[in-house]
């Protein structure tokens, strides 16, 4: 009997959430307010991690801006004081837990308790497997993957006491399906998304509902990480990389929705569907004919070069 009442009740729920989802789609969704939230941002110093401070200073946010390249994390706070929000900036090395773990005790005493958490900073080795030192990978592993875990350890037990919080990953498609030549890069956000779906279940089974989740899944954006990668060219103009600037727009209006998930763009979504729905062999002649197999190759070769003219330090 109680199997049966359960059943229906999650059918409902089903129901419901599919039919809340179309809605939000059709009719824009109401923006929740952030001013005066203390937003901590990792990475940035980046082309993405600057524009998402640059967006929630505009919201009337309060900023902490975490990042390995001080100048750069400096510009980053300079452009959001500029639009008159309240920035405290520190140099983190996301690959050092310690590190983590001790500058979270600073801001806690210097600044207060972060609100939003947004994890956006991310590394790539740019190098095949087999001629890729085991630092760059470790590195990679650490930074957009371990390191979510230990800035969660950090931040989410305050967000817990007040119940009140909005953690953000910013992951990739590659964590939803795989490509040839970037196997540090896919292991680490295949483990981002699933870090971030388990730490979802884990708050709604808690009933933390106060606490939020957004997930973001882009395609290829042009910054630079992946200056080269390019699918078949007869297909580029229909997925070409996207601008830093609608990932982030699209990101934020999801996370002021409080959308759990967003893949960017929207056609991201079907790879990911077919590759749980059709067969292997399937996906990869579709993936073939795309020229996903050679994508990263170019990207590889043009990252060697500039290795190889002292252009690339590796950190």
């Amino acid at each position: 009997m109680f199997f049966i009442v359960d059943l229906l009740l999650m059918l409902i729920h089903l129901t419901g959430s599919i039919l809340s989802a179309v809605l939000n789609t059709v009719f824009r969704p109401r923006l929740k307010c952030v001013k005066g939230e203390l937003c901590l941002i990792t990475g940035a110093g980046g082309a993405l991690g600057r524009l998402f401070a640059l967006e929630f200073a505009k919201e009337g946010a309060r900023l902490v801006l975490w990042d390995c390249n001080t100048s750069a994390n400096e510009d980053t706070g300079a452009l959001a004081r500029e639009l008159g929000a309240q920035v405290h900036t520190y140099t983190v090395d996301l690959a050092q837990r310690q590190t983590i773990y001790d500058t979270a005790d600073r801001v806690r005493r210097e600044v207060g308790h972060v609100s939003i958490l947004v994890n956006n900073a991310g590394v790539v080795a740019g190098r095949r497997l087999l001629d890729c030192p085991d630092e760059l990978l470790e590195r990679t592993l650490l930074v957009n993957c371990h390191a979510l875990f230990w800035m969660t350890k950090a931040f989410l037990p305050q967000m817990k006491s007040m119940s009140h919080g909005h953690i953000v990953t910013v992951a990739s498609a590659l964590g939803l399906f795989s490509t040839a030549c970037v196997e540090d890069y896919c292991a680490s956000k295949f483990g981002a998304v699933g870090f971030h779906e388990s730490l979802t279940h884990e708050l709604q089974a808690e009933k933390q509902d106060g606490i939020k989740t957004t997930l973001v899944c882009p395609y290829i954006v042009d910054t630079g990480m992946f200056a080269g990668c390019e699918i078949r060219q007869e297909l580029r103009s229909l997925i070409p990389p996207l601008e830093p600037l609608y990932t982030v727009q699209q990101s934020m209006q999801a996370i002021l929705t409080e959308q759990q998930m967003i893949c960017i763009p929207r056609i991201m979504y079907i790879p990911f569907l077919t590759r749980a729905l059709l067969p292997w062999e399937a996906n990869v002649a579709t993936y073939r004919f795309m020229g996903g197999d050679k994508c990263m190759l170019p990207f590889i070769k043009n990252t060697e070069q500039k290795m190889s003219n002292g252009l690339v330090t590796q950190k």
